[in-house]
């Protein structure tokens, strides 16, 4: 059985499911190399425009898998790699979404982290509980958490190990929407599809702009956002989208 179910539901968009149910989707090394994989591939492919990643109704993903740290030497678990799959998540250069039902605990929280929506349902349950087995958020939970939140709500889930409802979450910056629990993967989808029919230039290069600005001085971000709107002024979608305007039709992005 496959522990990553990879799905083509509408064009432009790729899905991704994590699929350890008798795990709660714990992200052993074997889920966390196939996540890699997949976005990687799902980067490379232009036919792709946006990627959702969910999980089922009971977890998004309920954290790692303890059972391959429990034994871990520090050595040994730099040897895996797991920080150089993180990096992979994060480099994906389009937009991504988090479908998230259920648990989204420790690495399956950090995970929501990584992407650039996250639509969670009502009944979902946010939380880094790691410091009530001995270690703390290692998957960026204490740096991605702490930009999305806030330092005194990072450091209070951090610190107690709570876990917060999805509407709590959207309060307070960690989920984008909030729907019914059977609305979660749907509407990201919908979301999903409407990024798919835009620029994906334009996309990719707002996408890049607002990562990288947000650890960069204003003046360092406003440069770069106004040198890449100026390399967008010189792109074919740039001309189909402003002619679709003004002609008042729907534009037919080629990614050029």
């Amino acid at each position: 059985m496959s522990v990553l179910i990879v799905e083509r539901p509408s064009t432009g968009v790729v899905l991704l499911r994590l699929n350890r149910p008798e795990a709660r989707n714990a992200l052993n090394l074997e889920v966390r190399k196939a996540i890699a994989a997949a976005l990687n591939a799902a980067g490379a492919d232009d036919s792709v425009r946006a990627a959702v990643i969910t999980g089922n109704d009971i977890a998004f993903a309920a954290g790692a898998d303890l059972r391959e740290l429990y034994d871990a030497s520090p050595v040994e678990q730099m040897k895996r790699g797991v920080h150089l799959l993180w990096d992979q998540v994060a480099a994906f250069p389009k937009p991504l979404i988090a479908a998230v039902n259920g648990f989204a605990l420790g690495g399956g929280c950090e995970l929501a982290l990584h992407a650039d929506i996250i639509i969670a349902g009502e009944g979902a349950k946010f939380g880094q509980p790691e410091v009530g087995v001995g270690i703390l958020p290692g998957g960026s939970g204490t740096q991605r958490l702490t930009r999305a939140v806030g330092k005194y709500k990072a450091m209070y889930l951090t610190l107690t190990g709570e876990m917060v409802s999805g509407r709590a979450a959207a309060e307070m910056g960690l989920a984008s929407l909030v729907v019914p629990d059977a609305e979660v993967l749907s509407k990201a989808l919908v979301i999903a599809e409407r990024i798919a029919k835009l620029a994906p230039i334009a996309v990719q290069f707002t996408k890049e702009a607002v990562l990288r600005g947000e650890d960069s001085s204003l003046e360092a971000g406003l440069s770069l956002e106004r040198k890449m709107l100026w390399l967008l002024l010189g792109t074919e979608d740039k001309r189909e989208g402003m002619g679709a305007f003004l002609e008042k039709r729907k534009p037919d992005f080629k990614g050029k």
